[in-house]
Order: C-alpha cells, then structure tokens, then sequence
C-alpha cells in the first residue's frame, strides 16, 4: 500500500507539464535538479536554528534590552487558590458570569475577587516585555541576513530583472548550489517558527499566522519539488524585504523611542503596502498564472501553486487592513496605535476601568457626604441649622 501511495503521489503529471516525465529529468555530473529527499535536510537545520535562537536570545537579545532600558512591568500576582487554579488548567482560562458564580461560593469569596483572581492569573501567563524584545531582534536579526543574501544570491540571475526568465527551459533548469542552500536557510526558518510557535508571543492573528506558516512551508517545499525555484526566490525576497521594518519598529516600541518607532512604522507601512499589495500581484502572481502560459500548459502543479500564492495574497490584503487602519488613526492623532495584532494585558484596560468606578463611587460618596452636611441645596436656599445658628446668634446679641 505504502508503495502504492508513493507511486500515486509523484505521478509526473501532479508535477510536470505536459510532456515532460522523471526520465527527463535525471541528474549528470554536471547538471543537478530539485530532488525531493533533499528537503529533509531542513528539518535538523530547523533544530539548529532553534537552539541558534535561544543562544542568541539569553547572550544577546536579554542583556541588550536591559542595557537599553527595557524594563518588565510588575504584575500583581493572583493569590494560590487549589479551586480556581484547577478550574484555570483543566476547564477556561476566561469564564462566564455563571461559572464566576459558581466558582465564588465554592470559594466562598465575591465574585469581583474571583474575577480579579482569573484576570491577574491570565497576566501572569502573558510574555513579559523583555521576551517580546528578545524575540523581535532574534527575528530582525534573521531578516536581515535573509534579506541581505536574497539579494547576493539573485543580483546577477537574469529572472529578477526580467520575470518571463522563470520560465525559459522549464522545467529542465539545473539548480544551483547558492540558490539550494538560499532554499534551505528559508525553509528551516518556517520550520524553526512551527516548532516555537507553543512558546512563542501569541497575537490576535495567531490563526492566521499558523495558515501563514503552513501555506509558506507548503509552498516553498512545493516549489522545490516542482522546480519552481526562480519563482520562489522572487516570493520570499519580496517578503523579507517589509518584515525587515516591522521588527525594528518593535524593538524601538518596547524600548518607547516613540518618535523612531513612529517613523520606522510608517516605512515599513509603505514598504509593506508596496510590496505585497503592487510587486508581489505583479511579479508573482501575474508571472504564474499568465507568463507561464506562454512555455506550457495548464497542470496539476500549475493550479496548486497559484492557489498557494493566492492564500498568501489573501493574508496580505487582511494585514493590510490592519496596517491601513493603523496608518489612518496616526494621521488623525498624530501618534501610533498600540499595535492591534498585539495581545494587550487586562490589567492596562480592566484595572484602570476599576480605579475609574472606585473614584466615582468616593466622588459620589463624598458628594453625598457634603450635601448631608448642608453645603450644596438643591433650591439654592441656607440650611436650617445654620438659620437657626445665626437666629440664635441674633437673639444674643439683642
């Protein structure tokens, strides 16, 4: 059966155009194409980065952002609770009002205290400010390199200049060993991201960064396997490009240079906005779907990779919403927005809305308090007391 489904798989027609089979693609000594067992090799590279990126993170990333004044913010610690701690680990992380209810006679405790006790325990769960910073230079350290050998592999190949290249001679183009090894730093990179992604810091688009990093492991093993290298390093060279902005935009966020986080934000806006929204539709999806046309025909192979490219493009134009979004309130308030991939802490929204209602509650309190005391009347008259103070006063002086 095992046999069966592997023949099955790597039919030539699922990969090659029309006309083309394995035999004509086979190997010399001088000539070397995609072969699929090679992409093994990405998932020990991936374990190497991983490790690679922890070094870096506690020798350099940590060290660095307390240097630059990085500080974690103290976080109240919810009180040791058996009930609420299991109810927490095997049940939500966020109940309902009848759960509170429920919980709060259990533990024989107001339900405002059960809630505060969930809230503060989320917190406690939450990344501190000096892992988000440490991540962040881990991967602006990794785009760069990315970005920067992007264009040393590419700079001299004719396909980055001319896109109807990607196509001359395919699917018969021999591999090089610049763009294999420029293959393999991307995809152990994605595979390293999968790996972390349980430890890492979790956003509001967590869902759609999980399609993200499958539809991009997807692609660039499909791409490999179907020789569409060429293409394929012009997608990830256009990727790097913008993410190269958005960390250091982060770094300098947590570090709260705001004006240098503002201007990187907007660079990195016009940079983002360009590249997915005109270079990418152009260079690539444009390129696949039409210029191919011209050296074979429509396949199995054909229709899966555009519909890869077309998933990414989808996440550009949600992102992109996002940014745009972001974009137009710096304009009208003249400051940047909390990042809204960001999961924000509770406490920094539902805690300060607690010090709200308890400053209402005294204002109302010691408002009650003075009208009781007959300073304020309603009908702007004296209060009797006083009448009779000063009545008396007048009888004494008479």
């Amino acid at each position: 059966m095992a046999r069966s489904l592997y023949e099955w798989l790597w039919q030539h027609e699922f990969w090659l155009p029309p006309g083309i089979t394995w035999e004509d693609m086979q190997e010399s000594e001088d000539t070397h194409y995609p072969q699929p067992r090679d992409l093994l090799l990405s998932i020990p590279f991936a374990l190497i980065l991983v490790v690679i990126r922890c070094a870096f993170e506690r020798a350099i990333a940590l060290p660095l952002s307390t240097k630059l004044g990085v500080r974690d913010k103290q976080r109240p610690k919810a009180q040791p609770n058996p009930v609420l701690e299991t109810f927490y680990r095997t049940r939500c992380k966020n109940p309902k009002e009848g759960e509170l209810l429920s919980l709060a006679k259990q533990c024989d405790l107001p339900v405002r205290k059960v809630e505060k006790w969930f809230r503060h325990r989320r917190n406690m769960d939450r990344p501190s400010l000096s892992k988000k910073f440490s991540e962040a230079c881990w991967r602006f350290t990794f785009y760069i390199i990315s970005f920067f050998t992007g264009l040393a592999v590419l700079y001299d190949k004719p396909w980055l200049w001319d896109h109807r290249e990607c196509w001359t001679g395919y699917p018969q183009q021999p591999l090089q060993p610049s763009l294999f090894w420029y293959y393999m730093l991307e995809l152990s990179f994605y595979w390293s991201l999968v790996f972390t992604l349980p430890f890492d810091v979790k956003r509001k688009d967590f869902k759609e960064q999980i399609v993200h990093h499958a539809a991009t492991i997807f692609l660039i093993s499909f791409s490999y396997c179907a020789n569409y290298i060429r293409i394929g390093t012009l997608v990830m060279v256009i990727h790097d490009a913008s993410d190269c902005f958005l960390e250091p935009t982060k770094i300098f966020n947590y570090m709260k240079w705001k004006k240098t986080c503002d201007s990187l934000f907007m660079i990195f806006s016009a940079v983002f906005l360009i590249s997915r929204l005109v270079i990418y539709p152009y260079t690539v999806l444009y390129n696949t779907y039409y210029y191919s046309m011209e050296i074979f025909q429509p396949f199995f192979g054909y229709y899966f990779v555009n519909v890869l490219l077309m998933i990414l493009q989808l996440l550009h134009v949600f992102w992109s919403c996002l940014i745009i979004h972001m974009v137009y309130k710096f304009i009208l308030q003249g400051t940047m927005e909390k990042d809204m991939r960001s999961d924000t802490e509770e406490s920094d929204k539902d805690e300060e809305r607690d010090k709200i209602r308890e400053k209402e509650k005294n204002g109302i309190t010691c408002f009650s308090n003075v009208t009781s005391n007959g300073y304020i009347q309603r009908n702007g008259s004296e209060p009797l007391d006083n009448r009779a103070h000063r009545a008396n006063g007048h009888a004494k002086e008479r």
